[in-house]
């Protein structure tokens, strides 16, 4: 079986190995893109305390925002399923799209015409340099997915998606599926 490789709409779940590291012990993130240039991603299961009511100003809904990685965290970027309603959506894998015309986004929220189910919004990214995911695949840092549902990105439910992802693995990672976040608490 040929090893998979990183590029853009891969999954990547932590390793369990990954603890104490805040940004990402048990993360499960989308590889937005991926070239000779480095890496970018989402974390998709690390929500905030904010809402986008909160963030963006004449926004009534409250949309939740996710952690999207430790890069530009002041800045804010969304993925979603309808780019025949959002101009120059960037298509990251089939049916999942990067960006767009932020002013399109905003008035689709406010005309009830897009849901949470549709569009996910993410404070910051993940970003690797040129072959710096590469190096931390080499030193087993994270288990790359390339088969999953659509409904997996924008649909699921977050608390619980990392456990899935090891449980689908299966075998040794079950054990570390079922473990608390913190060894040390058991």
């Amino acid at each position: 079986m040929e090893a998979l490789k990183p590029k853009k709409g891969i999954l990547m779940a932590a390793e369990p190995s990954i603890t104490g590291d805040l940004s990402f012990n048990r993360s499960v993130i989308l590889l937005a893109d991926h070239s000779e240039e480095g890496s970018i991603g989402f974390i998709l299961n690390k929500v905030l305390d904010h809402n986008l009511s909160e963030l963006i100003p004449g926004i009534k809904k409250d949309f939740l925002v996710y952690y999207g990685g430790p890069v530009e965290q002041d800045n804010l970027y969304f993925i979603h399923k309808v780019p025949s309603l959002i101009p120059d959506s960037i298509e990251i894998a089939e049916g999942i799209y990067w960006g767009g015309n932020f002013e399109a986004v905003k008035k689709l929220i406010q005309n009830n015409l897009i849901t949470d189910k549709e569009i996910k919004f993410f404070l910051g990214y993940s970003g690797w340099d040129l072959n710096q995911l590469e190096e931390e695949l080499h030193a087993k840092a994270w288990i790359l997915i390339n088969e999953y549902a659509q409904e997996e990105i924008l649909e699921k439910n977050y608390h619980n998606f990392w456990k899935e992802k090891l449980d689908e693995l299966g075998g040794e990672y079950l054990i570390w599926s079922n473990a608390p976040e913190n060894p040390s608490y058991n």
